[in-house]
């Protein structure tokens, strides 16, 4: 007699976005290059124009965006060069995942078209500006990076519950005196990055399909994928290729001529998280904004979002057939 088959929801979505090959590669030259991978859904152009202008400043190689079907948003990154990619289409009863888990899968399959690429940057959009030349140095293998340059995960309360969430008590626990990894920006070869992003995907799915496919997920899997020893890499502490700033006191960064300056004086290629501080917002806005209107952080939320938070409320406490 045959096993029952698993019937989870999210185990089904994956399934059908690792099998789709769908979309163009990129329109522009297709040699070997450093790309830059970012999801941008639910974003205007003043969300993104920090992102892309102060990216353009530092580095001209392949960048591409997921992006809604916005004219104004698509004029703008054509303008600077940069693919916008339309996010895998959902109908309206199907499922998906909550998007910062959606988009590892859009970035495995970027990546797929795009075999030429060297090394690549996974990073968030609206809350990131760059310094300097990203990928230099070159990574020599995938590099993650640390966010709270004074704790451990266990002091971390947001990363603690995603982890218990994901692999359970015990292996957060196990995991608590470890290095807080942000999944927020990963840089490294582009086969190393393809085989992280199915790994965390594949993590996600343990516990029910929404736990796995929530907010925060993301962040889970990719501590235990690295520190579990599930994918290789190196641990690079914050303030260095790239600094993850949320959990800096404001007191401790400064901005001098127009660059963000970490505690010890030193200047990232790549801040992350800026937006926790609203000096630094404002200033990082004046200056790469160029006159458009500054949005909020935390935005109301659409109806339709208030209905799906409370439908997977309602799933977390039903029983998932597995």
């Amino acid at each position: 007699m045959s096993a029952p088959a698993a019937k989870s929801a999210y185990l089904g979505w994956l399934a059908a976005v690792i099998a789709d090959e769908r979309g163009a590669s990129s329109t522009f030259a297709a040699v070997s290059e450093d790309l830059i991978l970012g999801y941008a859904t639910g974003y205007d152009v003043a969300d993104v124009a920090p992102f892309v202008r102060s990216l353009r400043a530092v580095f001209d190689g392949q960048v591409a965006l997921v992006v809604d079907p916005d004219p104004v948003l698509l004029d703008f990154l054509t303008a600077h060069r940069i693919d916008a990619v339309p996010p895998a289409p959902v109908g309206e009863a199907a499922w998906a995942p909550h998007p910062v888990v959606a988009r590892f899968a859009a970035f495995d399959q970027l990546m797929r078209q795009r075999p030429h690429a060297r090394h690549v940057l996974l990073t968030d959009v609206r809350d990131v500006v760059f310094q300097a030349a990203p990928f230099e140095p070159q990574p020599r293998m995938l590099e993650f990076f640390t966010e709270y340059a004074d704790g451990v995960l266990g002091d971390h309360a947001f990363n603690m519950k995603h982890l218990r969430a994901v692999g359970g008590e015990a292996i957060a626990r196990a995991l608590a005196d470890k290095p807080c990894l942000c999944v927020g920006t990963v840089m490294g070869p582009r086969e190393e990055m393809m085989r992280f992003c199915r790994t965390l995907l594949m993590l996600a799915a343990i516990p029910r399909s929404e736990s796995g496919a929530a907010f925060g997920a993301d962040q889970a899997a990719c501590n235990i994928a690295v520190h579990m020893g599930l994918v290789a890499g190196e641990i690079v502490p914050n303030y260095g290729r790239v600094a993850t700033i949320g959990l800096t006191a404001g007191a401790h960064l400064s901005i001098v001529d127009g660059r963000i300056v970490n505690p010890a004086g030193g200047v990232s290629a790549i801040v992350h998280q800026h937006d926790r501080h609203e000096a630094l917002a404002a200033a990082m806005h004046e200056l790469w904004g160029q006159g458009l209107e500054r949005r909020e952080r935390c935005r109301p939320k659409s109806s339709a979002q208030r209905r799906r938070k409370l439908r997977d409320s309602l799933m977390r406490r039903l029983p998932e057939l597995r």
